[in-house]
């Protein structure tokens, strides 16, 4: 019985972990970043605007994944994503410049 509730204890703490696995940069883009990539509000570059993500590129992911962090102009820190990972948010930004090719 004992062994039984260790193990319906770890099941049961272990569940959150899995719950929070790492979301698609797709997944991110239609539920974060589109709110304000999809139209460009406040100068967000939209999204598979290639002119507009070409600079950007330049930059690299290294930079552009420091800027999204701290944010910029009217882009809050981490944008609308306060809870994505550092892999996440390299895989929404990736998303955007893929679609700006």
């Amino acid at each position: 019985m004992k062994k039984a509730l260790v193990l319906a204890a770890a099941a049961a703490l272990l569940s959150p972990a899995a719950a929070m696995a790492e979301r698609s940069g797709e997944e991110l883009y239609n539920t974060k970043c589109s709110v304000c990539h999809a139209s460009g509000v406040a100068g967000a570059p939209k999204f598979g605007d290639a002119a507009a993500w070409a600079p950007r590129a330049e930059k690299g992911m290294d930079a552009l994944l420091a800027t999204a962090k701290s944010g910029l102009n009217a882009m809050p820190p981490m944008g609308t994503c306060v809870d994505c990972s550092d892999a996440e948010m390299t895989a929404a930004i990736q998303y955007m410049l893929d679609a700006a090719k």
